[in-house]
């Protein structure tokens, strides 16, 4: 990799870096949701520093070459990714029904206090 380019993804890389410690900052991202960017955030600043790692990693699991390499890392972390959001999914719509079943108890109350209020103004008023 040329100098050059090795620069321009570092830099990439660390304004993405700053960019998702200022969101988690301003409360916009949750760290619990954050920590798979900022470990595929160092994970690729640590290969653009040294690429003959992703070389070496390559060659030990027997990947014929580093950018096969660098896909099946990166098909790897979207699925990672993808099964954070569905657990988190699963964990927010059981919240949802909750928060639905509860709310549905309380404007049947509500319901049922207005209705014993209006047959007591009847009794009072006859």
């Amino acid at each position: 990799m040329r100098l050059r380019t090795q620069i321009l993804i570092l830099a990439f890389l660390l304004i993405v870096l700053a960019v998702i410690v200022s969101m988690v900052r301003k409360r916009r991202l949750e760290l619990k949701y954050v920590l798979v960017w900022l470990a595929c955030d160092a994970a690729l600043i640590i290969l653009t520093l040294f690429p003959g790692l992703l070389k070496s990693i390559a060659d030990l699991l027997g990947i014929y070459s580093p950018m096969n390499m660098v896909f099946f890392i990166g098909l790897l972390v979207c699925l990672i990714i993808i099964f954070t959001l569905t657990v988190t999914l699963s964990r927010m719509s059981a919240k949802v029904r909750r928060i639905s079943q509860v709310l549905a108890m309380l404007a049947e109350e509500v319901q049922e206090e207005k209705k014993a209020k209006a047959e007591e103004e009847k009794t009072e008023n006859a």
